[in-house]
């Protein structure tokens, strides 16, 4: 089996979104630290109120999923048909925005730490126009799997061995995997063939691929194509990110909130926005896994 090579590091950079809420963006910087067919990925960390108690105020999506996975703290999703999810530490929401979501993620703590990520995951042009719909995974849902007794892995999306997360399949087919590694262990699994993947270090140092290429702490590391990956940690506990998913290879056109296939989409989009009819129809409830 042929192992994954570290191609590329995007460093992530300080940010802020929202109403000012700080956070670090490494996929997403700019159009062109993408990986298909992920977009960005936030990582937001604080014991500072400031930084975070303003929240993401109501927002609109339209044409992609977001993945919220929460560490630390409390957040409440609020939508514009009348839902409403409570995320709490090691909680995730998979949201499609599909044809249309306003939704606003507002801290539910005035004090402590607020921790966690948020990715953007593309769908396909046959899917974009589809209704929205969400799913919230309590923490209790998703398995965790011990590898070689000196590391573990939350898997929130895909397969793991035997192990398959809440999340599995689709157009994309996502993997989604937190690691947790102590000092030297080695994690060395699966991964399918085709897919694009990603690391992200959020602990700690990783070591990527049989030349134990190294990834710094909060940055991320693109991978070449192969059969399966292999991950070591450094000389300290290291905790990363594994994400996979079947790239779309379709033209991304991107304005804020809405991502695309062609300007014409894009206009359309904002147009359905400044009139009121972003979000027509009903939310449905994501059953995939």
């Amino acid at each position: 089996m042929t192992t994954r090579k570290l191609e590329r590091v995007i460093p992530s950079i300080a940010a802020s979104d929202g109403a000012g809420v700080k956070l670090r963006r490494s996929l997403g910087a700019s159009q062109l630290a993408r990986h298909d067919p992920f977009l960005m990925l936030d990582e937001f960390f604080s014991d500072d109120p400031d930084d975070y108690l303003a929240g993401f105020p109501s927002h609109p999506h339209r044409g992609f999923e977001t993945v919220t996975y929460m560490l630390d703290g409390h957040m409440q999703h609020k939508d514009d048909h009348g839902n409403t999810g409570d995320l709490g530490p090691g909680d995730v929401q998979w949201m499609s925005a599909a044809r249309g979501i306003i939704h606003s993620e507002m801290p539910q703590q005035t004090e402590g730490r607020m921790r966690g990520f948020q990715l953007w995951l593309n769908l396909p042009a046959k899917e974009k126009m589809k209704p929205a719909a969400y799913r919230d995974i309590a923490s209790g849902e998703i398995p965790v799997r011990s590898v070689n007794g000196d590391a573990k892995a939350k898997v929130i999306a895909g397969k793991l061995g035997t192990t398959t997360g809440p999340i599995h399949g689709g157009s994309t087919d996502p993997y989604y995997f937190d690691l947790e590694l102590a000092p030297g262990a080695v994690f060395e699994e699966a991964l399918p063939a085709g897919h694009n993947a990603f690391l992200y270090v959020y602990e700690g140092e990783a070591l990527v691929g049989e030349s134990r290429q190294p990834v710094a702490r909060r940055a991320a590391g693109l991978l070449s194509d192969g059969e399966k990956v292999r991950i070591e940690a450094g000389a300290a506990l290291a905790r990363v990110l594994l994400l996979a998913g079947k790239p779309l290879r379709e033209p991304v056109v991107q304005y804020g909130p809405f991502v695309m296939n062609t300007r014409e989409e894009m206009e359309q989009a904002i147009a359905d926005y400044q009139s009121g009819v972003l979000s027509r129809g009903e939310i449905g409830r994501i059953e995939i896994g």
